[in-house]
Protein backbone atom coordinates (compact mmCIF):
# COMPACT_ATOMS: atom_id res chain seq x y z
CA UNK A 1 0.00 0.00 0.00
CA UNK A 2 1.32 3.40 -0.98
CA UNK A 3 0.18 6.96 -0.66
CA UNK A 4 1.36 10.35 0.51
CA UNK A 5 1.64 11.41 4.15
CA UNK A 6 -1.75 12.29 5.58
CA UNK A 7 -3.77 10.11 3.22
CA UNK A 8 -4.73 7.54 5.88
CA UNK A 9 -2.37 4.64 5.15
CA UNK A 10 -1.67 3.86 8.81
CA UNK A 11 -5.38 3.65 9.62
CA UNK A 12 -6.09 1.54 6.54
CA UNK A 13 -3.15 -0.79 7.20
CA UNK A 14 -4.37 -1.25 10.76
CA UNK A 15 -7.82 -2.15 9.48
CA UNK A 16 -6.48 -4.74 7.04
CA UNK A 17 -4.29 -6.36 9.68
CA UNK A 18 -7.16 -6.51 12.18
CA UNK A 19 -9.65 -7.85 9.63
CA UNK A 20 -7.44 -10.46 7.97
CA UNK A 21 -5.42 -12.80 10.22
CA UNK A 22 -3.67 -14.22 7.15
CA UNK A 23 -1.95 -10.87 6.68
CA UNK A 24 1.28 -9.80 8.38
CA UNK A 25 2.93 -6.38 8.29
CA UNK A 26 6.37 -6.32 6.74
CA UNK A 27 9.17 -5.47 9.17
CA UNK A 28 12.01 -3.74 7.33
CA UNK A 29 15.70 -3.57 8.11
CA UNK A 30 17.14 -0.12 8.77
CA UNK A 31 20.43 1.49 9.65
CA UNK A 32 18.78 4.27 11.62
CA UNK A 33 18.80 4.19 15.41
CA UNK A 34 15.70 3.14 17.35
CA UNK A 35 13.44 6.02 18.37
CA UNK A 36 11.72 6.23 21.72
CA UNK A 37 10.50 2.81 22.80
CA UNK A 38 11.03 1.08 19.44
CA UNK A 39 12.16 -2.52 19.88
CA UNK A 40 14.29 -4.48 17.44
CA UNK A 41 12.20 -6.84 15.33
CA UNK A 42 8.89 -5.04 15.95
CA UNK A 43 8.86 -1.78 13.99
CA UNK A 44 12.22 -2.49 12.31
CA UNK A 45 15.21 -4.78 12.41
CA UNK A 46 18.00 -2.36 13.42
CA UNK A 47 21.36 -3.19 11.82
CA UNK A 48 24.68 -1.49 11.23
CA UNK A 49 25.53 0.09 7.89
CA UNK A 50 28.11 -2.65 7.31
CA UNK A 51 25.55 -5.39 7.97
CA UNK A 52 23.00 -3.70 5.71
CA UNK A 53 25.52 -3.34 2.88
CA UNK A 54 26.55 -6.98 3.30
CA UNK A 55 22.91 -8.04 2.99
CA UNK A 56 22.43 -5.80 -0.05
CA UNK A 57 25.57 -7.21 -1.69
CA UNK A 58 24.20 -10.74 -1.25
CA UNK A 59 20.86 -9.73 -2.86
CA UNK A 60 19.01 -10.30 0.42
CA UNK A 61 16.56 -7.44 -0.12
CA UNK A 62 13.39 -7.53 -2.22
CA UNK A 63 13.39 -3.75 -2.06
CA UNK A 64 15.64 -1.16 -0.51
CA UNK A 65 16.17 2.59 -0.44
CA UNK A 66 18.21 5.29 1.19
CA UNK A 67 16.04 7.90 2.88
CA UNK A 68 17.46 10.92 4.72
CA UNK A 69 20.87 9.23 5.02
CA UNK A 70 19.54 5.94 6.42
CA UNK A 71 19.11 2.65 4.59
CA UNK A 72 15.86 0.67 4.61
CA UNK A 73 15.15 -2.71 3.07
CA UNK A 74 12.83 -5.70 3.16
CA UNK A 75 14.36 -9.15 3.34
CA UNK A 76 13.39 -11.71 0.70
CA UNK A 77 13.83 -14.39 3.35
CA UNK A 78 11.24 -12.79 5.63
CA UNK A 79 8.72 -12.59 2.78
CA UNK A 80 9.33 -16.20 1.71
CA UNK A 81 9.02 -17.44 5.31
CA UNK A 82 5.68 -15.65 5.68
CA UNK A 83 4.40 -17.20 2.45
CA UNK A 84 5.58 -20.65 3.51
CA UNK A 85 3.75 -20.14 6.81
CA UNK A 86 0.49 -19.42 4.97
CA UNK A 87 0.61 -15.65 5.42
CA UNK A 88 0.50 -12.74 3.03
CA UNK A 89 2.68 -9.69 3.60
CA UNK A 90 1.42 -6.11 3.80
CA UNK A 91 3.82 -3.31 2.94
CA UNK A 92 3.29 0.31 3.93
CA UNK A 93 5.84 1.56 1.45
CA UNK A 94 6.69 4.34 -1.00
CA UNK A 95 6.09 3.93 -4.73
CA UNK A 96 9.75 3.19 -5.49
CA UNK A 97 9.70 0.25 -3.09
CA UNK A 98 6.42 -0.95 -4.59
CA UNK A 99 7.97 -0.92 -8.07
CA UNK A 100 10.95 -2.91 -6.79
CA UNK A 101 8.59 -5.49 -5.28
CA UNK A 102 6.68 -5.74 -8.57
CA UNK A 103 9.97 -6.24 -10.42
CA UNK A 104 11.08 -8.94 -7.97
CA UNK A 105 7.80 -10.85 -7.50
CA UNK A 106 5.82 -10.01 -10.64
CA UNK A 107 2.10 -10.70 -10.36
CA UNK A 108 2.45 -11.99 -6.79
CA UNK A 109 2.84 -8.35 -5.73
CA UNK A 110 -0.38 -6.33 -5.74
CA UNK A 111 -0.03 -2.57 -5.47
CA UNK A 112 -2.64 -0.11 -4.24
CA UNK A 113 -2.27 3.66 -4.18
CA UNK A 114 -4.31 5.53 -1.59
CA UNK A 115 -5.34 8.92 -2.97
CA UNK A 116 -6.67 11.95 -1.08
CA UNK A 117 -10.03 13.41 -2.13
CA UNK A 118 -8.20 16.62 -3.11
CA UNK A 119 -4.88 18.34 -2.53
CA UNK A 120 -6.71 20.90 -0.38
CA UNK A 121 -8.04 18.12 1.86
CA UNK A 122 -4.58 16.54 2.07
CA UNK A 123 -3.10 19.91 3.09
CA UNK A 124 -5.83 20.30 5.73
CA UNK A 125 -5.05 16.85 7.12
CA UNK A 126 -1.32 17.58 7.26
CA UNK A 127 -1.88 20.92 8.97
CA UNK A 128 -4.45 19.37 11.31
CA UNK A 129 -1.79 17.10 12.77
CA UNK A 130 -0.02 20.14 14.25
CA UNK A 131 3.26 18.22 14.16
CA UNK A 132 5.12 19.84 11.25
CA UNK A 133 6.32 23.33 10.46
CA UNK A 134 5.44 25.15 7.26
CA UNK A 135 8.53 23.99 5.35
CA UNK A 136 7.81 20.35 6.23
CA UNK A 137 4.16 20.66 5.16
CA UNK A 138 5.23 22.19 1.83
CA UNK A 139 7.83 19.44 1.31
CA UNK A 140 5.21 16.76 2.07
CA UNK A 141 2.76 18.34 -0.40
CA UNK A 142 5.40 18.43 -3.14
CA UNK A 143 6.28 14.79 -2.44
CA UNK A 144 2.56 13.92 -2.51
CA UNK A 145 2.13 15.44 -5.97
CA UNK A 146 5.12 13.48 -7.24
CA UNK A 147 3.88 10.21 -5.73
CA UNK A 148 0.35 10.71 -7.07
CA UNK A 149 1.79 11.29 -10.57
CA UNK A 150 2.94 7.64 -10.42
CA UNK A 151 -0.68 6.38 -10.36
CA UNK A 152 -0.51 4.52 -13.72
CA UNK A 153 2.06 2.13 -12.20
CA UNK A 154 -0.41 0.79 -9.61
CA UNK A 155 -2.84 -2.10 -9.87
CA UNK A 156 -5.52 -0.32 -7.82
CA UNK A 157 -6.41 3.23 -6.80
CA UNK A 158 -8.59 4.07 -3.81
CA UNK A 159 -9.71 7.62 -3.10
CA UNK A 160 -9.91 7.92 0.69
CA UNK A 161 -12.78 10.38 0.85
CA UNK A 162 -14.86 8.09 3.08
CA UNK A 163 -12.97 5.83 5.49
CA UNK A 164 -15.55 3.02 5.57
CA UNK A 165 -15.71 2.90 1.76
CA UNK A 166 -11.91 2.84 1.57
CA UNK A 167 -11.80 -0.03 4.08
CA UNK A 168 -14.37 -1.98 2.07
CA UNK A 169 -12.46 -1.42 -1.15
CA UNK A 170 -9.23 -2.63 0.46
CA UNK A 171 -10.95 -5.72 1.85
CA UNK A 172 -12.25 -6.54 -1.63
CA UNK A 173 -8.83 -6.03 -3.22
CA UNK A 174 -7.13 -8.21 -0.63
CA UNK A 175 -9.68 -11.02 -0.90
CA UNK A 176 -9.60 -10.97 -4.71
CA UNK A 177 -5.79 -10.93 -4.77
CA UNK A 178 -5.69 -14.21 -2.83
CA UNK A 179 -7.47 -15.91 -5.75
CA UNK A 180 -5.23 -14.65 -8.54
CA UNK A 181 -4.04 -17.39 -10.86
CA UNK A 182 -0.41 -16.90 -9.85
CA UNK A 183 -1.34 -17.61 -6.21
CA UNK A 184 -3.62 -20.59 -6.83
CA UNK A 185 -1.64 -22.19 -9.70
CA UNK A 186 0.34 -24.67 -7.57
CA UNK A 187 -2.89 -26.01 -6.05
CA UNK A 188 -4.41 -26.60 -9.49
CA UNK A 189 -1.20 -28.09 -10.85
CA UNK A 190 -1.21 -30.67 -8.06
CA UNK A 191 -4.84 -31.51 -8.85
CA UNK A 192 -4.24 -32.13 -12.54
CA UNK A 193 -0.99 -34.04 -12.01
CA UNK A 194 -2.47 -36.55 -9.54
Amino acid sequence: MCGPSGVGKTTLCGHLLDAHPTLKLSVSYTTRSPRGSEKDGVAYHFVTVADFKSMADSDAFAESAEVHGNHYGTSVEVIQAAWEGGHDVLFDIDYQGALQLKARFGDRAVSTLIVPPSMTELENRLRGRNTDGESVVQRRLAAARHELEQFPKFDYLIVNDDLESAKSALDAIYEASRYRTVIQSSRVRSLVSS
